[in-house]
């Protein structure tokens, strides 16, 4: 055994060893019958994609060589075709947009390029789990603003839009300290996706304290009931500080293909190419390849009922139709989301069917979402987990389920909560 006396890992990493997937992803494996607790769909990618993969892998031979680092020539280009649609701006493809090994390196991209140490970041409660770890990783210290729920007075379930941010609260997590602040709309995991007059807001104390925003849109096209996703780099003062960031694996339902992008002005994204080129360096071409494809079908079919962007989000506002009743039948109150493929559910109906845990500090959504997987076969994420230390005890009364599955997966779990409700009644 090799004894050193000084710590082996780097001073960085004390503290964010704890990763909340290792031990739900495994918990899932070992018992549940139904997983809508990982983020990902069960249903295949579109035919259009598969086809222009598989194209890419018999065709032209250099595509199984190194592309141009910074994203594969088709793929900016289309990109900065459609951005310059969505933003109504020119975008240059070669400084404008760069492709990363899915969203995650965007992120990652971003919190080492523009972070500084002491540099604060602030991030809207509850959050994606990665961006805490990121900002500490750069030196940055997180500063935490929650979206606080109000639910309506009438009795109907809860939606996201009912989650908001205290405007006096907000404006006072700004300082000459703040860097950055990390906007996730549609938000996983609440499904939130914040209305022209909230950006506005985040928009004016950007412009007033000279603070960049890192705004993950990766679920831009999963929005329902006709609302709109708004892309705050579209506001004014906007555009020069800040960094859009996309995912070819949410846009078109192949996670596991990590092709992402960052869009934006060259004087953000010539950093974050410094970190891409010495860190992965380059994405996989055939897969960039593909999604150019992808995106190039999209682009002439934008808008009309045939489009992939059209399709996806009608199937998918169906399916959480269905999961917000079949929740709401067993007792757990929905909070029906305006966007993404994720849904929180209110579980503080069942406190007496979860037995107590001597001496553990655990927080209930984690007990609760353990017992649901062990007894009931049905796996989902406590919500906790989004949040940060200082706040995660007001928010462990809820858990997350992902709807982007296959009709069987749906009703597999609508099964196993119908039987549950049985077993209620009858005791």
């Amino acid at each position: 055994q090799v004894k050193m006396s000084r710590p082996v890992q780097a001073r960085r990493l004390e503290g964010i060893d704890k990763n909340i997937w290792v031990e739900f992803v495994k918990l899932a494996a070992t018992y549940s019958k139904v997983n809508l607790g990982q983020g990902f769909p069960d249903f295949p990618a579109p035919d259009f994609l598969q086809e222009a993969f598989t194209r890419a892998l018999g065709g032209n031979h250099m595509l199984h060589q190194y592309t141009r680092a910074f994203g594969h020539p088709p793929l900016v280009k289309v990109l900065a075709q459609f951005f310059e649609k969505l933003l109504g701006r020119d975008l240059d493809p070669m400084t404008n947009v760069m492709v990363t090994v899915g969203a995650y390196q965007a992120l990652f991209c971003c919190f080492q390029a523009l972070v500084d140490e002491g540099d604060e970041v602030i991030i809207i409660e509850p959050f994606f789990d990665c961006y805490e770890p990121m900002v500490k990783m750069a030196g940055g210290t997180p500063v935490f603003v929650p979206l606080r729920p109000n639910p309506p007075k009438d009795g109907k379930l809860m939606s996201s839009a009912d989650w908001q941010l205290d405007p006096a609260e907000l404006a006072s997590k700004f300082s000459e300290r703040t860097k950055a602040i990390v906007l996730n709309s549609p938000n996983n995991p609440l499904g939130k996706v914040f209305s022209r007059g909230e950006l506005g807001l985040i928009a004016e104390l950007c412009v007033k304290h000279d603070v960049l925003c890192i705004s993950d849109e990766v679920y831009e096209w999963l929005v329902y009931n006709g609302k709109q996703h708004i892309r705050i780099a579209s506001l004014q003062g906007m555009w020069d500080r800040t960094v859009i960031i996309g995912s070819a694996g949410k846009t078109f339902s192949a996670t596991g293909w990590k092709v992402g992008w960052a869009v934006g002005p060259d004087r953000l994204l010539q950093h974050l190419r410094t970190v891409h080129q010495n860190s992965v360096y380059h994405c996989a071409t055939i897969a960039q390849e593909a999604v150019a494809q992808g995106f190039q079908r999209e682009l002439m079919l934008y808008g009309k009922p045939d489009s992939y962007f059209v399709q996806l989000p009608k199937e998918l506002q169906q399916k959480r139709d269905w999961l917000v009743q079949s929740l709401d039948a067993v007792g757990m109150k929905p909070i029906v989301p305006e966007g993404t493929y994720f849904l929180v559910a209110d579980i503080s109906q069942f406190k007496s069917d979860v037995p107590d845990v001597p001496n553990s500090d655990e927080p209930y959504d984690y007990r609760f979402a353990k017992w649901m997987v062990k007894n009931k076969g049905l796996a989902a994420i406590p919500l906790s987990a989004f949040y940060s230390e200082a706040h995660k005890n007001n928010y462990t009364n809820f858990i997350r389920f992902c709807f982007a599955k296959e009709e069987a997966t749906l009703k597999a779990a609508n099964d196993i909560l119908q039987k549950w409700k049985q077993e209620k009644t009858s005791s």
